[in-house]
Formats: structure tokens, C-alpha cells, sequence
């Protein structure tokens, strides 16, 4: 396929400017003006749409095939919701406009936050972090708010070694020190080694549970009970949440701070870097620390509240991402009493999956497992020197997304698989059959593994060499053939 600066003939054109001769020429500071014209394609209409909609269409998301992406809850966006988000009176509305004109927005967020107060077991909601990430950043923000108030000097936080990695990126960026605990034989949380962790210096542990490895933690009330004798808090990375809503609350295991992903549980489009929703939920004891303006009822009225002293103040511009959250309602009212189907379908289809590929994959934990599980291909990797990237490759033949794989690292070659509630029974079966083809495959023909994605447009990519020698603009005249070295094949790449 064509760059779209290959297609370029000079002269034409895919649309014109109109011309405003009666306005005064703006005058560009001569720091910022151009040396010469830029450089930009000439393509007609028909072509420019052309090439874009042959782009689209290489594209793969969840509206074109399975996407069992662990740990990243890719399912599909009901379009009702996006129907909802597009009415008037909430697509047009500005976050400037004045709460009398805005009553039925602060409604819907307000009955958005004592929805997630209930399903996370916790009284107290702030909607505004714009993701998870930033969840865990405002969660971390609200501990040591919390600890400064009560004069209290704690410096640590401790995370578990199968965390996302953006835990040990917050506790850095909320200025604390890191420790981390080990994984006990049955994947949960080594109970000796944490009581080794905690102590005076403890401010709290950061834990997705079901973790990682998609596995409940068994040992969560005794967690709980070691960092409350410590006075420490505990803080529920919720972008598991789509195994226990509605079975299971993150408050009654013991939890002080929950954080959700809006954009992973409750229906949001999740790659592509956004939209996305963090909001968190606390004890009351640390509702006066949430971030302002609060959404807050006056009898028949709302409004937002900015008289809260001891807030950390605004972690992002007004009140969050409101088309997320008028998503997530829609979203949530729609399975009304029966919300926990949702997790209980999920689990469903992954303990589905675990059982009919334990066989011809390794599994690391034998236990039944939550929402996501994972296996391992370092059988395959021994015996036939297949990784998880080749299996990974290879399913994109049959018109599946990899999973995620090298992760958590506590697990050699790591193929990390989350089917959600979103699939049918064919489509899990569909899946099965690629994993157990390549499976056989690795042993009867591993080369064609090593070869692949073998249909997809573009093959097998030199990774370490694309990392460092990228190719970020059209250099013209010496702009590289795309069919050089720079692009290897896969049998220039080797397999380990």
C-alpha cells in the first residue's frame, strides 16, 4: 500500500480554502515563520478518502474480531451508549454553563457516584480522575493528605510483584518509597514475607484483586487485619473489577481507597488512548480529602461543593470526563439488579477457556480462576524453541488479537488471556481451536510459527531495531524503501 505522499501529484487538490480578501493579513513573528512552503501531499477527494478508508480497514479492534487482551477488559462498547452521550442537552453542554442549566448532568454524576459507592462497598466518591492511572495517583495523594492531617511520617508503600505497571509508577510520582512482596506457591500475596514489609514507616499496600494472574487472593481478610494493626490503609486497584462487581465488594474485604476503570468495566471504547475514567471511592474518614468540586444533592437540587478544606485540591480541569460517565450509566442502568451477571459471565468464559487449554499449555497456578488466566508457553519454548511472541504472532493469522504476553513477569513467556462477558460460546471455541493448532504446530512445523503473522499486511518486524531507528516522517527523496532491511522478515529474526 501506498504512503499518501506517494500518491502525491502535484496541482491537485482535495479541497480550497475560501479566500477572506476584506480581512487584514495576520502578521507571523519572524521567529516562527517557515523558511520554505511545508511540503504536503496533493491527492484528490476520491483518493485522499481512498486511502484512508484502505487504512481503516487494516485496522483490528473489538468491532472486527476477539480480543482477549488480559488485564485490559477489551469488550464491546454497546452503541446505545454512544447514542446517549450524543443527545443535545449532554453533548453540548459546557462545563462553563451554570448548575441551574445543568441540573440533569449533576444528576446523572451523582447517581453515577452512589452507584459505584455501592459497588464498591465505600460511602464516599470522587469522579474526577481522568483514568485509572491517575486513580492510583489521587488514591496515593488522599494517603498522604490523610497521614499528614493525623501528624503521622510514613514513607512506604508496598505493592504485590504481579502489580500493572503503573502501581510502582504512582507510589514514585506520589513521592514514596517502594517495596515490593513476593507471590506465595498458590498466587496469592506471601503472608510471612509481607508481615516482614509492614511496619511504622508502612502508609499502605496497593493490590488488584483478582490479581494479575487473574486469581482471587485468599489470604485478603488476613492482609487486611496485618495493615489495619499497622495503621496503615489499604488501596483496591479496581481494573479488575470486571470479576467481582456485584459478588464481591472491594470495601467489605477491607479496602480504604478504590479507584475504577469507567472505560474497562462499564463500557467505554479502551484503546487508543482514551476515552478513560478513574474515579475513586473512600472511607468516610477520608471523604474530606477528595478532590473538589464535589457533586453534592440539596434536596431536589444539585450542585458542586468547593468548600472542602482539607481536599488535595483538583486533579484534573472541572468535574472529570463527563461523556465517559453518562456512558457508564447507561451502561449500568441497563443491567440494573442483575449487574454481578456481568462479572459471573466473565468468569464463566474464562474458567471456559482454562479448562480446555490447561492441556497443551503450561499453567502455572492450578486453581480456577477469576475473569483473566494465565498460561504459559515456556513448554513449548523448551521442546521446540516456540515463545509466547510466536504463539502470539501466529493467532493474528487466524484473525484473533494476541493476548497480552510477558506478563505478570513472575511467569515465564506469559500469555495473559481475558475472553470478558462479551463472547459467545462459538467464539471461545473459535479461539481454542488457534491455540491448540499452534500448540501442535510448534512441534510439527515451528518454523511457520518463527514466520509469523504470515496473511497480515505487514510480517514479522525487527522490534530491537524499530525501537531504535525509528521512522517517524516521510524524508521524500531519501526516504527508505519500505522493503528493505529496516523491515525484516521473520526469518531474519530470531526465535529466541
Amino acid at each position: 500500500m501506498q504512503l499518501i505522499y506517494e500518491r502525491s501529484r502535484p496541482g491537485r487538490r482535495a479541497g480550497r480554502l475560501p479566500s477572506y480578501e476584506d480581512l487584514p493579513a495576520v502578521e507571523i513573528p519572524a521567529g516562527l515563520r517557515r523558511e520554505r512552503p511545508p511540503r504536503l501531499p496533493e491527492v484528490s477527494e476520491p483518493e485522499l478518502v481512498r486511502h484512508f478508508t484502505a487504512l481503516a480497514d487494516r485496522n483490528f479492534g473489538i468491532d472486527t474480531g476477539f480480543y482477549p487482551l488480559g488485564s485490559c477488559t477489551m469488550k464491546h462498547n454497546p452503541r446505545v451508549n454512544e447514542r446517549v452521550v450524543m443527545l443535545p442537552g449532554f453533548r453540548d453542554l459546557h462545563p462553563h454553563q451554570e448548575e441551574e442549566g445543568s441540573q440533569g448532568a449533576l444528576e446523572l454524576m451523582w447517581r453515577l457516584q452512589e452507584i459505584l459507592a455501592e459497588v464498591a462497598g465505600l460511602p464516599a466518591v470522587s469522579l474526577q480522575p481522568a483514568a485509572g492511572s491517575q486513580g492510583e495517583l489521587t488514591g496515593l495523594m488522599l494517603m498522604r493528605a490523610y497521614f499528614a492531617d493525623r501528624g503521622e511520617e510514613r514513607d512506604t508503600i508496598i505493592t504485590a510483584d504481579t502489580a500493572h505497571g503503573t502501581n510502582p509508577a504512582s507510589v514514585t510520582m506520589a513521592g514514596y518509597t517502594l517495596a515490593k512482596v513476593s507471590t506465595d506457591a498458590r498466587g496469592n500475596l506471601d503472608l510471612d514475607h509481607l508481615r516482614e514489609l509492614v511496619d511504622g514507616r508502612t502508609a499502605g499496600l496497593m493490590l488488584t484483586n483478582p490479581s494479575t494472574l487473574g486469581l482471587f487472593d485468599e489470604g485478603i481478610e488476613e492482609v487486611a487485619r496485618i495493615f489495619h494493626e499497622a495503621g496503615a490503609l489499604l488501596y483496591y486497584d479496581g481494573a479488575n473489577l470486571n470479576a467481582v462487581c456485584g459478588i464481591s465488594r472491594p470495601g467489605d474485604m477491607g479496602f480504604d481507597i478504590v479507584h475504577y476503570n469507567l472505560h474497562k468495566t462499564f463500557s467505554q471504547p479502551h484503546g487508543g488512548g482514551g476515552p478513560g475514567g478513574g474515579p475513586v471511592a473512600v472511607r468516610r474518614e477520608l471523604e474530606p480529602f477528595l478532590p473538589v468540586p464535589a457533586v453534592v444533592r440539596d434536596g431536589d437540587r444539585f450542585r458542586l461543593d468547593h468548600d472542602r478544606p482539607k481536599t488535595i485540591g483538583k486533579v484534573r480541569g472541572f468535574t472529570g470526563p463527563f461523556g465517559v460517565f453518562v456512558r457508564s450509566y447507561a451502561y449500568i442502568r441497563s443491567y440494573g439488579p442483575g449487574l454481578k451477571e456481568m462479572s459471573e459471565t466473565a468468569v464463566l468464559n474464562a474458567n471456559y477457556l482454562l479448562a480446555k487449554l490447561r492441556d497443551a499449555y503450561d499453567l502455572p497456578y492450578d486453581r480456577h480462576c477469576m475473569h483473566e488466566f494465565v498460561l504459559s508457553a515456556r513448554r513449548l519454548k523448551k521442546e521446540h524453541g516456540i515463545t509466547a511472541l510466536d504463539v502470539a504472532k501466529r493467532l493474528m493469522d487466524h484473525d484473533i488479537h494476541p493476548p497480552t504476553i510477558y506478563f505478570p513477569l513472575v511467569v515465564p513467556e506469559a500469555l495473559m488471556i481475558e475472553p470478558t462477558e462479551t463472547e459467545p460460546k462459538e467464539r471461545l471455541d473459535g479461539f481454542v481451536d488457534a491455540m491448540l493448532a499452534i500448540a501442535r504446530e510448534a512441534a510439527e512445523d515451528p518454523e511457520t510459527l518463527r514466520s509469523a503473522p504470515r496473511s497480515r499486511p505487514v510480517k514479522r518486524l525487527d522490534e530491537v531495531r524499530a525501537a531504535k531507528q525509528p521512522i517517524v516522517r516521510y524524508a521524500f527523496e531519501e526516504h527508505p524503501d519500505p522493503n528493505d532491511d529496516l523491515v525484516a522478515q521473520s526469518h531474519e529474526v530470531p526465535s529466541a
